[in-house]
């Protein structure tokens, strides 16, 4: 009887174990994909405006959807069944623009300047070796930061929910993967001209992303002691607010900017039809 009790707990832990695992190696992939842009920097001398508009507009699509249909709805039931019908669907809704105050708040506290998400071409970037190298080295730099700062809740959204379901974390980690990749772009290319570094200028983007797995490994370190049906509810809704947000504010406009207005719709749609087949197919 002791020798059967000793092998479930040591499954439990193994099972335990493994998708914190899966779920920490979605993030760091997510993350380390600023490394990628940093690449196609290096590489192309012209962004492929029409790809990267749809690849956008298709990134917030599976965001806004999965957010809508099935992160927020799944934190209203956790939180409704600990907390009851009133008070958990406030709770949810509260924390779901808790969520959104959050990320804005971060995003306004980072000058428009050297915030990442402001939408810049390769061959725009190219042409700032014109300008000193102290300047490019500080816009990379300042870049890098900004984007470290903006990864970290995004890092702490995708290990939630690969941590609750890991279909639903590979959706997040490519739709989040995407987005990173102009971030990539926007500090390899200043810190490249600022130092004629290849090498330096590609680990410096690589790195920005690690903030990601970071934000990951300090909320499971700080919430997962106190994790229960509120906390996880309220932490899910809190996600599903800051992905919404991310994809309103920053990837829809960004891929307007991109490419046509179409483009970015196109994407958008896409986006949403196939994360909601793949919800489907794990019915």
């Amino acid at each position: 009887m002791g020798l059967n009790i000793y092998l479930i707990l040591w499954k439990i832990i193994i099972l335990e174990t493994s998708s914190v695992l899966i779920a920490f190696g979605l993030t760091l992939f997510a993350g380390l994909s600023t490394g990628i842009g940093s690449a196609i920097a290096f590489f192309a001398k012209k962004t492929n405006t029409a790809f990267l508009s749809v690849s956008l507009g298709f990134s917030a699509g599976v965001m806004i959807y999965v957010s809508f249909v099935e992160i927020f709805v799944k934190a209203r039931i956790v939180l409704v069944e600990d907390m009851g019908p009133v008070r958990g669907s406030w709770v949810t809704v509260g924390a779901f623009f808790g969520g959104i105050v959050l990320i804005a708040l971060i995003d306004k506290l980072i000058p428009s300047v050297e915030n990442p998400h402001e939408v810049v071409k390769i061959e725009e970037m190219y042409d700032e070796k014109q300008h000193k190298s102290k300047k490019l080295m500080r816009m990379g730099l300042f870049t890098a930061l900004a984007i470290a700062i903006h990864n970290f809740p995004e890092g702490l959204a995708t290990f939630t929910a690969a941590l609750n379901d890991p279909s639903l974390g590979i959706a997040i980690a490519v739709a989040i993967a995407i987005h990173n990749i102009p971030e990539g772009i926007a500090v390899s290319v200043p810190v490249y001209y600022a130092t004629g570094n290849k090498k330096k200028a590609f680990w410096l983007s690589l790195l920005s992303g690690l903030a990601e797995p970071v934000g990951a490994l300090v909320g499971y370190l700080i919430l997962m002691p106190f994790m229960g049906p509120a906390v996880f509810g309220i932490l899910f809704a809190g996600v599903a607010g800051i992905m919404v947000f991310i994809s309103l504010d920053e990837l829809l406009p960004s891929a307007e900017e991109y490419g046509e207005h179409h483009l970015s719709i196109y994407g958008l749609i896409a986006g949403m039809a196939v994360m909601a087949l793949s919800l489907l197919m794990f019915l």
